[in-house]
């Protein structure tokens, strides 16, 4: 019997989780014995769409038997779903709901599901270790990613409902990589309301921009104001051992999110409805934990 073939697509090479998503599969396909191709999408979402076309419209030998995928975009591209999945393609979505799911699974014998972490959830909690660490209150520099991206608005939307209402959100926005938010950050200290806005803390959607806006402040050239950005709270997410853990534990990072990577998940769970014939429930959920403990977070002032 033929090995079965996977496509992941994957948002950017330049964001840790991804990196660590690309790493989930391949150690699912050595596991599952499956071959699987990793294309990284640049952050474009035409480009993603397009690698994926391209997949879908191969020759029929050369099609993957699957397709594994988390969206650039603001869409879960319900028409490249439709197309795959005629084509009697396995469709699976991870970090974002879509709502054309369950249509395609009613119509279509090939499975269909997404695998996603509860991102509203993680915005609570980083609402929560905010709390924690300014009881009292206090002003925020707050890291979002893209504005179309679903998986930061509802992070957005769950640090809102968990913030208490006397810490306020100064928000920038960020690509999900190190580099977006040091450039966003070093466009708002060219503003003079930067110079008027007290900040207590640093929280950002993902680890690798929460660094990002550490590197704006080392650039800084008062020494004095390098020490003032440098010695606050610094927040993220993800959370993986290598790197937010890693920065916990060095002090870069005062507190970040594991949420763990999924790709490998749905790897076996493709395996699963491909090759034993087992129908995969439509959406799988990845529980986000603080690291550290929100308990052990003590008051920054």
């Amino acid at each position: 019997m033929p090995k079965s073939k996977f496509l992941v697509s994957l948002t950017t090479n330049q964001n840790d989780y991804q990196i660590e998503q690309a790493q989930s599969a391949e150690q699912a396909a050595r596991k599952f014995g499956v071959d699987i191709e990793v294309a990284y999408a640049d952050n474009d979402a035409i480009n993603q769409s397009t690698q994926i076309l391209r997949a879908i419209q191969a020759a029929p030998e050369d099609r993957p038997d699957a397709i594994i995928f988390e969206p650039v975009g603001g869409t879960a591209f319900p028409q490249v779903a439709r197309a795959a999945v005629s084509s009697g393609i396995g469709w699976a979505v991870l970090n974002r709901d879509a709502n054309y799911i369950p249509e395609l699974r009613a119509a279509n014998k090939a499975p269909v599901f997404c695998v996603t972490s509860d991102h509203v959830e993680i915005g609570r909690i980083q609402g929560r270790q905010c709390a924690a660490l300014l009881p009292t209150g206090g002003s925020v520099l707050y890291i979002e990613g893209p504005s179309e991206n679903s998986a930061a608005k509802d992070r957005a939307q769950g640090m809102q409902e968990a913030k208490p209402a006397n810490i306020h959100l100064t928000t920038l926005k960020g690509q999900w990589t190190e580099e977006s938010a040091r450039r966003a950050v070093r466009s708002w200290l060219k503003l003079t309301t930067s110079q008027k806005t007290n900040i207590d803390l640093v929280a950002a959607q993902d680890d690798s921009m929460a660094i990002g806006v550490r590197k704006a402040f080392q650039e800084l050239p008062s020494e004095i104001e390098q020490e003032r950005w440098l010695g606050i709270p610094y927040l993220g997410c993800d959370g993986l051992p290598k790197t937010g853990q890693a920065w916990v534990r060095s002090g870069l990072l005062t507190a970040t999110i594991y949420i763990p990577p999924n790709a490998g998940q749905a790897i076996e769970m493709l395996v699963d409805a491909l090759q034993n014939a087992k129908t995969p429930p439509e959406r799988a959920i990845t529980v986000a934990v603080s690291v550290p403990p929100l308990e052990s977070l003590r008051p920054h002032k």
